[in-house]
């Protein structure tokens, strides 16, 4: 019979009797928005159970389906243990461990030499996942003597970050608590951002009135939607502009801030006259009558905000103007920069605004080379508002060496499988002098580097977090670091030392990097390690509504910009469009008419789901058993027509590629869609998608649209 100390062990009750304690901490499996508040349940140093951190300020206890997967995630069979040098030919993953000050002569031997011979411009700094030591990744870069840093945000956030900013100069976000409409673009919350989900309950219950635009009947829908325009993917340009004449005509126009805040409204007025409700609902696939109501309650009931996705609506060949269409449905009817509207913030510290201000922006770029980037000069709008290098034309730079080669690769957390035509990538790859790659886990990726580091999870590490409200939070370490894995920041700091280079910043390390990004906030490394919650920041300082009109937008007008200025610089050289123009997704296409009668079906790839998020989660067994195979989503009406029953194995074919996956047959997709989610080994879904197909103005490549069809294997 057990005892009572078993009992209590067995149900992880903390305790100097059991020996169990909680250690604060955070979960960095999803994007650096959220990284929700963890609490580890530590015996004889192993996590025993993750529960989320009741009086965080952010998820209040709360976790989703992936950050309860902590525990397996962390101890996952394939964690990385020591670091490995390769011995087989690239792309065969054969490798033998080695000791970490053999790896570091290793990596200086190889950079070294590229740099020697070619110049640092030949080395290319590159990160994934995880993104919690980014400013210091990239002043890392740039001291070392190259301008070509890059990050997955070239594919993740930046495309609707830069559609604002062309707009109004800022990113904006809904300001829910006090709005009465809420026009949710391709708002999903149950599977991504999960907390959103309490915030729109509340809203509900508060009289808000709820509006999703999504080609996909999600819970969210059926939760929360008092309107569902079910629209045709990557038709979201013509619907907001649609709305757009609707409000126009109907005299829903704020005259006032049209006035006073904005230029280029004439122009666009024009733009806008296409787009009758005839033409809009042919487009877009959705009931005139739905595009009338959805308009008039977002534009005749005051304050109305708008959930934008960078994902979703930016991951197609005219995702970025799409995304500019939709914001000036916040300046036609003054919803921005009011309570209850979208209101401006600013980031403080890796893409999460919190009230307060830091000089990370500044710490990782003030040693930037006067240089030209890779792919500078193809995409001339991010190369004006990102300081990075546009991820999506790594390939081609490596592979056709112009103008000047890249012949060695230092990554952290780089991901193969998020890259388009990723064969393309993996022939870049093996082209490649060195290779070097961090990561917790065997990947395929790895297979292709000289060298693999082990690095820590989140809740092996300390790590800075900044939370809206003015919270900063320094965790410390739940466990030590399993294996030999090392922090991503520690093996900078400790190759700042073996690579020689000069930065008085780097050479002091960790706490003194923080601390200079940190002056003027009121905090220090020294008074958050006093702390093992999120403290408030003595700088922090609520947004006024209406500070930054009155102040001046951040674009070249100094104003909303219909029409942008800057845009208009590329017109004649480029062929961009300062007005948010809409075109089919698939206008890039050689004859579009005759590939939609090939390929019939539109492929969406990234679906959300709510057991995994990228590659990350397909290995861990709690996660992957929601889901054991890779499966597309497609609706059951195509599903007939083609022989294809529950569960039937079929092939998804491009003008890319072919794919063999499961079927799953659902109502809840769109008859001539076709949806499968993404970072599979055994089925990667961007082998269907071919490189040039990008975005001229972001560079984003079009994951979201894609014609395909599919038949029984």
């Amino acid at each position: 019979m057990a005892s009572n100390l078993d009992r209590l062990i067995k149900a992880k009750i903390p305790g100097d009797e059991t020996g169990i304690s909680i250690r604060h901490s955070l979960c960095d499996i999803c994007t650096p928005v959220h990284h929700c508040g963890v609490d580890a349940y530590v015996k004889d140093g192993r996590v025993l159970k993750v529960e989320g951190t009741p009086d965080n300020p952010y998820n209040q206890g709360f976790l989703c389906t992936k950050g309860l997967c902590n525990r397996q995630y962390m101890y996952r069979e394939d964690r990385l243990r020591t670091p490995l040098k390769r011995v087989g030919a690239r792309g065969e993953g054969r490798f033998e461990p080695l000791g970490w000050d053999q790896a570091y002569a290793e990596i200086a031997r190889g950079l070294g030499a590229v740099k020697e011979k070619y110049g640092p411009h030949a080395v290319a700094f590159f990160s994934g996942y995880a993104k919690w030591y980014r400013p210091i990744f990239q002043r890392f870069a740039f001291a070392f003597g190259s301008v070509n840093y890059g990050t997955d945000d070239s594919v993740c956030n930046n495309s609707g970050v830069m559609g604002l900013k062309c707009t109004v100069g800022r990113v904006a976000k809904p300001d829910l608590k006090n709005s009465r409409v809420f026009l949710g673009w391709a708002f999903g919350g149950y599977y991504s951002a999960h907390m959103a989900v309490r915030g729109l309950r509340g809203f509900k219950d508060r009289g808000g009135k709820v509006i999703i635009i999504d080609p996909k009947i999600t819970p969210a829908v059926k939760h929360f939607a008092d309107l569902h325009l079910m629209i045709k993917t990557g038709t979201d340009g013509a619907l907001a502009l649609g709305m757009a004449r609707l409000i126009i005509d109907q005299g829903w126009v704020d005259r006032d801030y049209i006035r006073n805040h904005t230029c280029g409204y004439e122009d666009f007025t024009g733009l806008v006259r296409d787009f009758d409700l005839e033409t809009t609902a042919g487009i877009t696939g959705v009931p005139q009558e739905l595009i009338y109501e959805a308009t008039r309650l977002f534009a005749t009931i005051k304050p109305g905000c708008i959930n934008d996705s960078s994902s979703t609506v930016a991951h197609h060949a005219n995702g970025f103007q799409n995304y500019r269409a939709i914001a000036c449905l916040l300046a036609l009817t003054g919803n921005f920069d009011v309570a209850g509207g979208n209101l401006p913030v600013l980031d403080t510290y890796i893409y999460r605004p919190a009230g307060f201000s830091m000089r990370a922006a500044h710490f990782a770029g003030e040693l930037r080379p006067d240089y030209r980037h890779i792919g500078a000069g193809r995409f001339p709008i991010w190369d004006e508002l990102v300081p990075e290098f546009q991820a999506v034309d790594l390939a081609r730079h490596i592979l056709e060496e112009k103008p000047y080669p890249v012949k060695a690769l230092f990554t952290l957390g780089m991901n193969v499988k998020m890259f388009a035509g990723t064969d393309r990538m993996i022939e870049a790859l093996k082209s490649l002098d060195f290779f070097v790659n961090t990561d917790l886990f065997e990947t395929d990726t790895n297979k292709y580097a000289d060298l693999v580091l082990p690095v820590c999870s989140s809740l092996e590490r300390v790590d800075f977090k900044v939370y809206p409200g003015g919270y900063a939070f320094l965790t410390k370490a739940a466990v030590e670091p399993l294996y030999e894995s090392k922090r991503d920041v520690d093996i900078l700091f400790d190759l700042v030392k073996v690579l020689g280079i000069k930065d008085e910043l780097l050479e002091k390390g960790y706490e003194a990097c923080m601390d200079y990004m940190l002056e003027g906030s009121g905090l220090t490394m020294a008074e958050l390690k006093k702390h093992d919650k999120p403290v408030k920041a003595p700088a922090f300082k609520p947004y006024v509504p209406g500070d930054y009109t009155r102040e001046g937008y951040a674009t070249p007008s100094g104003k909303f910009e219909f029409s942008s200025r800057l845009i208009a610089k590329y017109r004649q050289s480029h062929g961009l469009d300062p007005l948010p123009a809409y075109r089919s997704p698939f206008a890039d296409e050689p004859d579009e008419e005759g590939r939609r009668k090939k390929y019939p079906l539109v492929l969406t790839t990234g679906t959300r789901l709510p057991n995994a998020i990228h590659s990350r989660l397909h290995g861990v067994p709690w996660a992957r058993s929601l889901r054991p195979e890779p499966t597309a989503d497609v609706n059951r009406h195509d599903a007939a027509a083609r022989g294809v029953a529950e569960g039937d194995d079929i092939e998804i074919v491009t003008d890319y590629g072919r794919l063999k996956v499961k079927a799953h047959l659902t109502s809840k997709v769109g008859s001539g869609n076709v949806h499968f989610f993404h970072g599979y080994s055994e089925a990667n879904a961007n082998l269907l998608i071919g490189p040039h197909r990008v975005d001229p103005y972001s560079g984003f490549p079009a994951y979201k649209s894609n014609l395909c069809d599919f038949m029984k294997s």
